[in-house]
């Protein structure tokens, strides 16, 4: 797989072997700082979307339009930005889109009606999805260099960011107006580029030995198909997240008639889990490789979520949901990891478009699902995807065998 940018790297331990350790040492801290950025920004904006609906003066289906903006830019961009990054540099767009979404999450709360709200909200969305790719992109090239199944702890700092970002909008609500505090997020994500971009624009992604062996059905083909293989999977994990995210609490008041409060505990329990596995990961990928790591994490997740949306008490719900964060925490780094390898950013890309999807396609379905049946019934799809990823995984075990950690 030909890499972005190639510059020769020393080998640990070989002539300037201490230099190249520390360069790459440098690109995992900026790259980490970034994907940090990324769920900071992101849900800094989704804990004032309220607000911003009352100040725009949107109503419920309003708002739902303009929330297709995010969506609509993210995917749009998802596509085009591998081709970006085959030309200018994984590096170079990461920066790029980090200030575009810095300067874009400011713009939401400068906008009084759902319409101008919808067009901003394209443009936070394409920043959104670039940023995503890029980051993804250069994370794979730096996992092949380093010879560690590092993917999953970027994918951590990612959550981390994301509940750090949530917490500290949840705070500032009440004491600050939308204006203020995306401002403030944007003066934080500009500085905090500023402070990891330089590294980033001053390192080329690192060259990964050309000893490796080729992919196995790494041919054009064959490759497409593959990628194709690790999207799905991608896909079938963030089905989940984003169903958990708008169904779990509703599921334990409607159907378990929880407090609210315990109700609310619902989702931050799949998180915190989630993040526990993904600061795990590379741990778990060095025991297990990357194969029984998709399989084992699949299977995890769809036996945690036959618990949480079948099981008759609440604590028995959200001990399934915790085990449900566990078993999905590190399928979609794999699968993002897996494509990159095999393809470069459009293996990204796809994946990642691919990924993005299913996190739109889940509430709805989960939705229309529950008019039908129950939202019970409705839930264990979540547990069917997840089976059906191990299954994909297991069935994919040979691909991209060369760069497998």
């Amino acid at each position: 797989m030909p890499l972005l940018n190639k510059v020769r790297t020393a080998v640990s331990g070989g002539p300037g072997g201490d230099t190249a350790a520390h360069s790459l040492s440098r690109l995992r801290s900026a790259l980490t700082l970034f994907f940090a950025l990324d769920g900071f920004l992101f849900a800094g904006w989704v804990v004032r979307i309220p607000a911003v609906k009352q100040q725009t003066g949107a109503s419920a289906g309003d708002l739902g339009l303009a929330l297709l903006g995010v969506s609509a830019g993210a995917v749009i961009t998802m596509t085009l930005t591998g081709r970006l990054c085959r030309r200018y540099g994984s590096h170079a767009v990461t920066v790029a889109t980090g200030v575009l979404l810095s300067l874009s999450v400011a713009l939401p709360a400068l906008t009084r009606s759902p319409l101008a709200l919808g067009l901003v909200l394209l443009v936070f969305g394409a920043a959104y999805g670039g940023i995503n790719v890029a980051m993804n992109s250069a994370a794979v090239d730096l996992v092949a260099a380093l010879r560690r199944p590092v993917m999953p702890s970027f994918h951590a700092a990612f959550s981390l960011g994301g509940m750090l970002g949530a917490g500290l909008g949840g705070l500032l609500a009440g004491s600050l107006s939308p204006t203020s505090h995306l401002l403030g997020l944007t003066v934080v994500g500009l500085a905090l580029t500023a402070a990891a971009g330089p590294a980033l624009l001053r390192h080329p992604s690192p060259v990964v030995p050309e000893t490796l062996p080729a992919p196995s059905g790494s041919g054009p083909s064959g490759g497409r198909r593959t990628v194709l293989v690790f999207g799905v999977i991608a896909l079938c994990t963030a089905y989940g997240e984003g169903a958990l995210a708008d169904w779990g609490a509703l599921h334990l008041t409607q159907d378990l008639h929880a407090h609210p409060g315990v109700a609310a505990a619902g989702y931050s329990v799949f998180a915190l889990t989630m993040t526990a596995g993904r600061l795990s990961g590379t741990a778990l990928l060095e025991r297990l490789g990357q194969t029984r790591t998709l399989v084992t994490g699949g299977t995890v997740a769809a036996l945690g979520m036959l618990l949480g949306s079948l099981a008759p008490s609440v604590w028995a719900t959200l001990l399934g949901f915790a085990v449900t964060g566990l078993g999905l925490a590190n399928i979609f780094p794999v699968a993002v990891a897996r494509a990159g390898a095999i393809a470069g950013p459009g293996g990204v890309a796809t994946a990642s478009t691919l990924g993005y999807g299913g996190m739109l396609l889940g509430p709805p379905s989960i939705g229309f699902l529950a008019d039908w049946f129950s939202l019970p019934v409705a839930l264990t799809t979540v547990a069917v995807l997840a089976g059906g990823a191990a299954a994909m995984g297991y069935g994919a075990r040979n691909a991209g065998a060369g760069r497998e950690s």
